[in-house]
């Protein structure tokens, strides 16, 4: 395809698009592929340095934790700047990695950020597309809201998200809002460098139980958002799509292990 046939098969130009997390790894892949298809994006995290160096329209801070000002956040944006056409629900957070490293003060910060959070940004978003009748929105969620991979108060608000993604596309497209979810498998962010440094040689061992051998890129998670977000996509909505390098089509390390005898 050329650019102007992209373009118009994505038919995202001039749409106007709300990114959380936009100073992260997945998030600053997240507004260059917008950008790139032509889209007005404006980014929201908890730190404005974050998002100092990005090419956007607004900029909204707020600590997704705290409900009361990330409402009135999204709130004054809208009343200052429209309702976005697109929401693209991408801000996490997780460092409780097993049972065993999880207290009541954990489970709560990482289901009040990445279940809460998202549902205190997305309420006033909806109210407002309902009202326009049109809108759409993508969650990103995770391989970990489909299965156990650990971390488990994260996973249990990634699949609070795919519910709450389900009740939006019953409920509110007769509103004509679609909304979709997607789960990423291990993507190379800085999320991972605690990981990495406690234990340098994990990649390793990560690797082969994903059956493409490699972790999937956050350009690969962006493309997979705007294609869901844009009218190309426009009679998709209540899906969860793994964008995970085939981790939960099946369990190849099992296959090599004991099958194969690799």
């Amino acid at each position: 395809m050329t650019s102007a046939s992209v373009d118009d098969f994505l038919g995202l130009r001039n749409r106007t698009v709300l990114i959380t997390g936009a100073g992260g790894g997945i998030g600053r892949a997240l507004v260059a592929a917008f950008r790139a298809a032509g889209a007005v994006v404006s980014g929201a995290d908890q730190h404005s340095n974050t998002m100092a160096d990005l090419d956007l329209a607004h900029r909204l801070t707020f600590d997704l934790s705290e409900t009361g000002t990330t409402t009135n956040a999204i709130r004054e944006f809208i009343k200052a700047k429209g309702t976005p056409d697109i929401l693209i629900n991408n801000a996490g957070f997780t460092r409780g990695e097993t049972l065993d490293q999880l207290d009541g003060a954990i489970w709560d910060r990482e289901v009040a950020i990445n279940l809460n959070g998202a549902y205190h940004v997305t309420a006033p978003v909806v109210d407002a597309m309902s009202k326009r009748a049109s809108g759409s929105i993508v969650f990103i969620s995770s391989v970990n809201g489909l299965s156990h991979f650990g971390n488990p108060a994260y996973s249990a608000a990634k699949a609070g998200l795919i519910s709450y993604v389900k009740a939006l596309a019953v409920e509110r497209g007769r509103y004509g809002i679609r909304a979709n979810a997607i789960c990423p498998g291990s993507v190379r962010t800085p999320a991972w460098d605690h990981r990495l440094q406690k234990e340098p040689g994990l990649l390793a061992k990560v690797l082969p139980h994903y059956p493409l051998g490699r972790m999937v890129t956050p350009e690969e998670v962006a493309r997979a958002a705007v294609f869901l977000a844009s009218p190309a996509a426009s009679g998709i909505t209540g899906t969860a799509l793994a964008v995970d390098a085939g981790l939960t089509a099946g369990n190849l390390r099992f296959i090599n292990d004991v099958l194969a005898g690799e």
